[in-house]
């Protein structure tokens, strides 16, 4: 009977062992393959393979066709997979949606790629109380200093949807002074219309839009309180800028937002005291609305963080997680392969851009001479976002109705407080855009041969 026992007992030992030695295996077996990800990685892959014949993308947040998604195709293209050409649209060079690093983050897809599981980050803020994750801190500081284009030292930093949000935060924070009169917002012609649409939009009575900062350049010096934007580089014409104003009542919002090594030559570190960049800009990644400002003055830093509370309580923690995947992307091999591929990019555009006008008396582009960067270690070319055009003749006086009437939409000079003589033409979007405006504007620049002969 004993004997019996002692079996059951040595059986029931080696069963819960075998057990127990099976459940582990089953883990170990799992550890590392997909278990509630996998059908949205297929469903993302699935949808990432529509090729859209090249000339257009499928997305998972788009519209749906009988249960598969819709192409959505780029400009001048149409038809269920994008692949009929319409010759007869218009070059559209007027927004600066930055496409043309597409084809880096398609290369980089695996890497690039994020899943976000339904309970993510569904706190208003993180552990330690604040709306900022502090890895992503971590690596924006990084990046200022591999590509060595701005001081972080001693710096506080702030997230923003998107650098617009951040530039009125800036205007608020630095108008805050008690002075008996609203500060005087300015900027130097020609700027970004956004400084003055925003600040007449809020309409506070601690700042009001006074226009260009050369008109005020006598009276920065006495009591008047001003807060100038400098947009170095410069959008539109691509030129690194310094303030126009100087005095202890002058104040300086830093605009850096294409003060990346594939938009210009980086020759310093900058180094204001309120500096705004945006994801945008750097990564390609406009939808994702994501911005930070470099802060020197706690008092600053206070007055905006705060602004920005009761306006949006923080950024977006999925938009935060994104961003540090993108970052942590663009940062490997010190951000070599990301500058390069937009370096290159953006040079090759500028090169055929200028032989296009080179021999042209109708049309210029703006000069940038080549200088050196500190990031690449040589002197390097002009790369710039845009092309600030300008029709020299003085019957074409109205730029935007000139090109206009050659098939190609513009961006009008006069909304940069410009002459009307002058358009900008963006070289940021997808490559099917850059080749259809450049067909375009051969075809404008070969009529001049034609009339003289």
């Amino acid at each position: 009977m004993g004997k019996i026992h002692g079996f059951k007992y040595v059986l029931c030992l080696s069963s819960s062992i075998l057990l127990n030695l099976y459940l582990l295996d089953s883990v170990l077996r799992r550890d590392g393959e997909l278990t509630w990800s996998k059908s949205a990685a297929v469903e993302a892959e699935a949808v990432a393979s529509i090729s859209c014949s090249g000339h257009g993308r499928a997305f998972l947040d788009g519209l749906f066709s009988q249960g598969k998604p819709v192409c959505e195709c780029n400009s001048c293209y149409g038809g269920p997979d994008c692949s009929e050409f319409s010759s007869g649209c218009l070059a559209d060079a007027d927004s600066g949606n930055p496409l043309f690093l597409e084809p880096f983050w398609i290369a980089h897809a695996a890497d690039s790629a994020v899943v976000v599981a339904g309970w993510h980050r569904m706190s208003y803020i993180f552990d330690d109380g604040s709306s900022i994750s502090k890895e992503l801190e971590r690596h924006i500081r990084q990046l200022h200093a591999v590509t060595r284009n701005a001081v972080t030292e001693g710096r506080f930093i702030l997230f923003g949807t998107g650098s617009t949000q951040l530039l009125i935060a800036a205007v608020h924070a630095l108008s805050q002074d008690d002075s008996p009169s609203p500060a005087r917002v300015v900027a130097s012609i020609p700027f970004y219309p956004v400084y003055e649409m925003q600040t007449n939009f809020f309409r506070s009575m601690d700042f009001k839009f006074q226009g260009d900062a050369s008109d005020w350049k006598n009276t920065s010096g006495s009591s008047l309180n001003f807060i100038e934007f400098v947009t170095s580089p410069n959008n539109p014409d691509g030129q690194l800028k310094e303030p126009v104003l100087q005095g202890p009542f002058v104040k300086t919002i830093h605009d850096h937002a294409y003060y990346w090594p594939h938009f210009t030559a980086i020759p310093a570190p900058a180094n204001g005291d309120v500096m705004i960049f945006t994801m945008s800009k750097i990564t390609g990644h406009a939808g994702s609305r994501f911005g930070w400002a470099l802060i020197k003055d706690e008092g600053v830093y206070t007055r905006m963080s705060r602004y920005l509370s009761l306006n949006t309580m923080g950024v977006s923690r999925d938009t935060q997680l994104r961003a540090l995947k993108l970052f942590k992307v663009a940062l490997e091999g010190e951000g070599k392969e990301i500058f390069e591929f937009g370096y290159k990019t953006m040079r090759n555009r500028w090169e055929k851009l200028s032989k296009t006008f080179s021999g042209s008396t109708r049309f210029s582009i703006q000069k940038i001479a080549p200088r050196y960067c500190t990031y690449f270690e040589k002197i390097v070319g002009p790369s710039p976002a845009y092309a600030w055009l300008k029709c020299e003749r003085e019957e074409d006086k109205d730029c935007y109705a000139v090109l206009k009437a050659a098939g190609i939409i513009s961006r009008d000079g006069v909304l940069f407080k410009a002459e009307d003589h002058y358009v900008r033409l963006s070289l940021i979007k997808s490559q099917d855009d850059f080749d259809f405006l450049l067909n375009r504007l051969n075809a404008l620049v070969s009529e001049e041969g034609a009339k003289i002969i």
